[in-house]
Order: C-alpha cells, then sequence, then structure tokens
C-alpha cells in the first residue's frame, strides 16, 4: 500500500501563479486511501471525546461528516455567507487581499460541547481560527484542530494558539 502522501499530487500554479496547489482528488479516489487517511486522522485524536465536528467548506466536508461518524459525534458545516438556511452567526477574516467571511447556524453548538475542528489544509491559519472564534462564540470547548496537510512555512499553527493542532502531513 502506498502512504497517503502518494495519494496528494502537486498542481503548479492553481489557482494563480506561484501557488503550489495540494489536490487530495486522487486520495478520495481510492477507498484504501480515503480509509487510511481516515485512520490517521482518528489516531490524531485518541481517546479524547467529542460530540461535535466541525468542517470548513467544502473541503473539510469530506474528512469531516466521515470524523464524526467514526466518533458518534454531530457534523456541522461552516459555510460562505448565504449557504446556510437557518438563523446564522458570522465571523469575518482577513485574506491576503482583503476580507471574507464565515457562517455557522447559531443552534449548531450548546455550551459545553466538546468540538473537533476539521479541515484539510493548514496554511495561513485565517480560516481557522475564524472557525475557532465562531465555536467559542457559542460556547464549544475546542478539543483539537485537525488537518490532512499542513503548509509550516507559512505559520498558520501560531494563529491556532493556545488549541492543540494536529496533522497528518506536514510540508
Amino acid at each position: 500500500m502506498k502512504t497517503i502522501e502518494a495519494y496528494i499530487r502537486d498542481i503548479q500554479d492553481f489557482p494563480k501563479p506561484g501557488i503550489v496547489f495540494k489536490d487530495l482528488t486522487p486520495l478520495l479516489n481510492n477507498p484504501e486511501a480515503t480509509a487510511l487517511c481516515l485512520d490517521a486522522l482518528l489516531a490524531q485524536i485518541g481517546d479524547k471525546p467529542v460530540d461535535k465536528v466541525v468542517g470548513m467548506e467544502a473541503r473539510g466536508f469530506f474528512f469531516g461528516t466521515l470524523l464524526a461518524q467514526k466518533l458518534n459525534a454531530g457534523f456541522i458545516p461552516v459555510r460562505k455567507p448565504g449557504k446556510l438556511p437557518s438563523k446564522t452567526i458570522s465571523e469575518t477574516y482577513a485574506l491576503e487581499y482583503g476580507t471574507d467571511v464565515l457562517e455557522i447556524h447559531e443552534d449548531a453548538i450548546k455550551a459545553g460541547d466538546r468540538v473537533l475542528i476539521h479541515d484539510d489544509v493548514l496554511a495561513t491559519g485565517g480560516t481557522a481560527e475564524a472557525v475557532c472564534k465562531l465555536v467559542e462564540r457559542l460556547g464549544g470547548e475546542i478539543v483539537q484542530c485537525n488537518f490532512i496537510m499542513q503548509l509550516d512555512f507559512l505559520n498558520g499553527k501560531d494563529r491556532l494558539e493556545p488549541h492543540v493542532v494536529r496533522s497528518v502531513l506536514r510540508y
């Protein structure tokens, strides 16, 4: 069996020149690789109790729902504005050029819920930091921030302190 990393391909100059995009669609296309990745993500959590898994639009949904099922936890999508049908709260965060906004249903997390935050890649940490703020505003206790890949050279982990950050692969 190949390693997880063998199923992630580099796409040069996507989504813009100078960027090397880490594409995990080959991993998703292989059931054995998907299972291997899921097992690695679960191993990072260990025996920590989790009530809810929060996944970020859209690639955090792939394994976020699988993690929630395996952990016997609820899954909560965090989405761009106007995509969730019920009442939401939002968090604005900085991008390289400008800002963006994420939303979560205001009734998705109850005070004291133990929350695992999951996404595919930790880059600059802006998206994950915004999600941490949303979870905390709703009274959730962040158990861990969980990623498939972490781009160390962008220092995103620093923005998530004091939360525990775990990544299967590091670049």
